[in-house]
C-alpha cells in the first residue's frame, strides 16, 4: 500500500454539521435527498483496540443533495455498544472478530441469552408499509416513520444468524431472506415474509447442513433462490467453547469445493447440490436464468478465505495488500449436473453495485464496484461493460474511493443513466470527498469536500437504490445496506440487535 492509506483505518472522534460543503464542479439539479453512510469510526476504546476493520464503533455521515449544493453531518451512533464502551472506558459487546467475553461460563450463557451487538451496522427495508430496521441477527424492529416510535420486532426468523442481504420481491412487494439453524440438524432456513403487517414469516426450504459455511449474501432469479456454499465451514460447537472471536471458528476446506443449491421460489424444492472449484466470496453481484434454462450467478470471488484476514486492522494499518477479487459467472445447467466458470473483466471488481430495480433477477449489461490490483487497498472505481466484457476506471493519485452507488437520472431509459456516488479519502489532504461520476463513462462531475478524512466504511450490505425526489424506495426497489443508505426521508430508526437509534434528518441528530 501507499504511505498514507492508514488514514482510512485511523478513528475518527469529531462529530461536525457543515450546511453548505464546498463544491468542485456541478452536482446534478436533479439529485435530491440524501446519501446515509454508517461505518466504523472509532478503533479504540480505553487501552483496548478492536482487532478487524467490521468491528469499530459506528459512525453515521449524511449528505444532502439540494438544487446542486451539498450539506453534510456526522454523529456517532450511540447505540448500547457504543454508550457501554463510553461509560465503562473499554469493549463490553462481541463484535464480528473482537470478543470481550472470554470465559466459557460467560460464553455459555451468551448461548442462551445472547447480548446482542448493535453497534450500527445497519439495513433498512421499506416492506409494504412497515419501516424495517434489519441486520445479521435475528431481531428485525419494526418503527413508526411518522412517530419513531419502536413498534417491537417485526417478525420471527427462523434462525440464529441472518444473511444482511435480503432481496425485495417486485412481484409481491415482500421479502425473500435465509436464516441459519444451529443444532443437532443444522438448515438454511430459506423463508418469505409478505408486505402486510401481521404476515407470517413462511419457511420456503431448509436445505440440511453438517458444517454451515460463512455466506453474507445470496442470488435471486425469476424462478430460483441461489445459494453458493463456500468451504469456510464451522463446527456449531466451536462457537460455544472455543474461545475465539465469531469469524474465528471457521475453517478453510478447500477439499469441500463451492456447492451451488437451486431452490424454487414457489415450492421450495431443492436442485442440486453442483460441486465446482473452491473459491471465496462475500458477494453476489446478479443472477438471472438464460433461455434454455441455465441458471447464471455473477459473483465476486477470491481464491480463498485470505481476505478475511487480510482485513484485520494490523494487517491494514501495516501496509499489507488485499486479495484481488475476479467478477466470475458461473453457469449452472441443471440437466447436465454441471458448473462453468469463467472471469467477465480483467479488472478485479468487489463491493458491486447493479441498476437494482431494473436489472436484479434479470440478464443486465453494467456493474460497478472497488478495485484493485492486489498489491495495495481499494484504489479504483471500475465500471464493467459485460456485454463488451470491457471496463473503465476512475483513478486519482493519493485517492482512496468508497464503494459507488448508483443514482438512477429520472425518466432516464438506459441502464445506466444515472450516476455513482462515492465518498473518497483523499490522503494529500488528510480530508475526504463526496464523489459524483457519470455512470456510463466514469466522467468526473463535482465533487463537496468535508472537513476531516471518514474512516473507510464496509458494505456488508449487498445494493442500495438513490431515488431522486423521493423517500424510501418502494416495494421491489432495494434500499437496504450495513454502510450506505439512500434517501430515506426525513427521519427514520436504526438498529441491530435490541438497540434502537432514531434520526432526525431535518436536525442533523440523533434522539
Amino acid at each position: 500500500m501507499e504511505a498514507g492509506v492508514s488514514l482510512g483505518f485511523k478513528s475518527l472522534e469529531n462529530e461536525v454539521r457543515v450546511d453548505s460543503l464546498p463544491v468542485e464542479g456541478d452536482v446534478p439539479g436533479w439529485l435530491t435527498g440524501s446519501l446515509i453512510r454508517t461505518g466504523p469510526s472509532k478503533f479504540e476504546v480505553g487501552d483496548q483496540s478492536m482487532n478487524h476493520w467490521f468491528d469499530g464503533l459506528a459512525m453515521l455521515h449524511r449528505f444532502s443533495f439540494n438544487g446542486g449544493g451539498v450539506s453534510y453531518a456526522s454523529r456517532f451512533l450511540e447505540s448500547n455498544a457504543y454508550r457501554a464502551a463510553t461509560a465503562k472506558g473499554e469493549i463490553t459487546y462481541a463484535e464480528f472478530a473482537t470478543d470481550p467475553c472470554r470465559s466459557l461460563f460467560k460464553r455459555a450463557v451468551s448461548m442462551f441469552q445472547p447480548n446482542l451487538s448493535d453497534n450500527n451496522n445497519v439495513n433498512l427495508v421499506k416492506l409494504g408499509e412497515r419501516f424495517v430496521a434489519m441486520t445479521e441477527t435475528p431481531l428485525p424492529i419494526e418503527f413508526d416513520p411518522e412517530t419513531l416510535e419502536s413498534a417491537g420486532v417485526a417478525w420471527d426468523v427462523p434462525g440464529l444468524l441472518t444473511t444482511a442481504h435480503p432481496h425485495l420481491d417486485s412481484h409481491s412487494g415482500g421479502m425473500l431472506n435465509y436464516a441459519v439453524k444451529f443444532g443437532r440438524r443444522n438448515e438454511y432456513r430459506f423463508f418469505s415474509l409478505g408486505p402486510a403487517s401481521g404476515d407470517d414469516v413462511n419457511v420456503i426450504s431448509s436445505p440440511v447442513t453438517k458444517q454451515p459455511a460463512y455466506m453474507h449474501s445470496f442470488g435471486l432469479t425469476e424462478n430460483w433462490i441461489v445459494l453458493a456454499e463456500y468451504p469456510f465451514v464451522v463446527n456449531p460447537l466451536a462457537l460455544l467453547f472455543s474461545g475465539r472471536p465469531f469469524i474465528e471458528n471457521f475453517k478453510w476446506k478447500p477439499e469441500l469445493g463451492t456447492r451451488f443449491t437451486l431452490i424454487d421460489r414457489k415450492t421450495g424444492e431443492e436442485t442440486g447440490p453442483f460441486v465446482t472449484d473452491p473459491c471465496f466470496a462475500f458477494h453476489h453481484v446478479n443472477a438471472f436464468e438464460s433461455d434454455d434454462g441455465q441458471v447464471v450467478a455473477d459473483i465476486c470471488t477470491f481464491d480463498d478465505a485470505e481476505v478475511v484476514q487480510s482485513l484485520y486492522l494490523d494487517n491494514l494499518r501495516s501496509g499489507s495488500s488485499i486479495p484481488a477479487p475476479a467478477l466470475t459467472r458461473f453457469t449452472i445447467t441443471p440437466g447436465a449436473g454441471t458448473v462453468d466458470s469463467e472471469r467477465l473483466i480483467e479488472e478485479p471488481l468487489e463491493l458491486p453495485r447493479i441498476n437494482y430495480g431494473r436489472s436484479n433477477t434479470r440478464p443486465y449489461r453494467f456493474a460497478w464496484g472497488l478495485g484493485t490490483d492486489g498489491t495495495s487497498y481499494f484504489d479504483r472505481i471500475v465500471a464493467a461493460d459485460l456485454e463488451t466484457r470491457t471496463s473503465k476506471v476512475w483513478k486519482a493519485p493519493g485517492c482512496w474511493p468508497g464503494e459507488p452507488v448508483f443514482a438512477s437520472r429520472p425518466g432516464g431509459t438506459d441502464e445506466a443513466d444515472g450516476v455513482l456516488l462515492s465518498v473518497v479519502l483523499d490522503t494529500s489532504a488528510e480530508t475526504s470527498f463526496l464523489l459524483v461520476l457519470d455512470a456510463k463513462t466514469l466522467e468526473e462531475k463535482a465533487r463537496a469536500t468535508v472537513p476531516h478524512h471518514i474512516p473507510f466504511g464496509f458494505p456488508r450490505p449487498v445494493r442500495q437504490v438513490a431515488r431522486a425526489g423521493s423517500s424510501v424506495a418502494p416495494a421491489g426497489h432495494e434500499a437496504i445496506g450495513l454502510s450506505l443508505l439512500i434517501g430515506v426521508g426525513e427521519r427514520a430508526v436504526l438498529s441491530k440487535g435490541r438497540g434502537r437509534i432514531v434520526l432526525d434528518f431535518r436536525k442533523a441528530v440523533i434522539e
